[in-house]
């Protein structure tokens, strides 16, 4: 009877997801946001799919994907508060501020303690400025900033008001700090990590990035991509198509 509930279950999941369904996503590395919700598109046959807040490419966890009648949701859930945990490592910086670049300079650490780190904490917590870092998605004239940045074009960005509501480290191991952030949408995790190594004087990039919760959705109720390949495949009548 297990057996059986389990495919009753499967199989009202993809008619679902198929007629408009609120999908909580464990997005791997590597995977654009766009590529998720392609891949979904393309597994449950549905026309009408988006996210509710991308997560770069190098990044894990919660994305939200959205299907048919529920992609009407996708604006609120946008605006809903942020929760990751990463590890920053300090002393080398990045252009993109992550590890999708090489790293460009290294500093040393001379007086860069555990106590001067978590003291340095209070100073971004509240509502703060970001510029948006050169390898991002805003658009200047018209154009996205990772598009000049690839070319080597830097351009003023103008500074962007966010809220940080906590922000705790976890654990140091230098140079490596791993911590735990909740912060408003629009916020860039990479920009506040490449501010807090500035402001400590030693330079950091953000090198691991965990997406943990979206408003009351957690990463530990997401589905994975193979579970979702699977689910649609057992979902579909006459066996499915091959899926790629």
């Amino acid at each position: 009877m297990k057996i059986g509930k389990r495919i009753i279950e499967v199989t009202r999941l993809a008619q679902k997801i198929r007629e408009g369904e609120i999908i909580l996503v464990n997005k791997p590395s590597g995977w654009t946001s766009y590529r998720v919700v392609d891949k979904i598109k393309r597994w449950f046959k549905v026309k009408k799919a988006g996210h509710g807040g991308t997560l770069d490419p190098f990044a894990t966890g919660l994305l939200i994907v959205a299907t048919g009648k529920k992609t009407k949701e996708l604006s609120k859930i946008a605006e809903l508060d942020k929760e990751y945990e990463g590890v920053m490592e300090l002393g080398a910086v990045t252009i993109s501020y992550d590890p999708e670049t090489e790293i460009v300079e290294r500093r040393n650490l001379n007086g860069i303690t555990e106590e001067v780190i978590r003291e340095n904490v209070k100073r971004f917590i509240g509502e703060i400025e970001q510029v948006p870092p050169m390898y991002s998605a805003v658009k200047y004239k018209g154009k996205p900033l990772y598009s000049l940045a690839r070319k080597g074009i830097t351009v003023e960005r103008k500074p962007r008001k966010v809220k940080i509501y906590d922000f705790q480290i976890l654990e140091v191991n230098l140079p490596e700090v791993r911590f735990r952030v909740r912060c408003s949408k629009g916020t860039y995790v990479r920009s506040l990590v490449y501010d807090f190594g500035e402001s400590l004087g030693c330079g950091a990039y953000l090198k691991s990035l965990v997406r943990t919760r979206i408003g009351e959705y957690k990463l530990e109720d997401a589905l994975t991509i193979e579970e979702l390949k699977k689910i649609s495949s057992q979902g579909t009548d006459g066996g499915g198509e091959k899926h790629k």
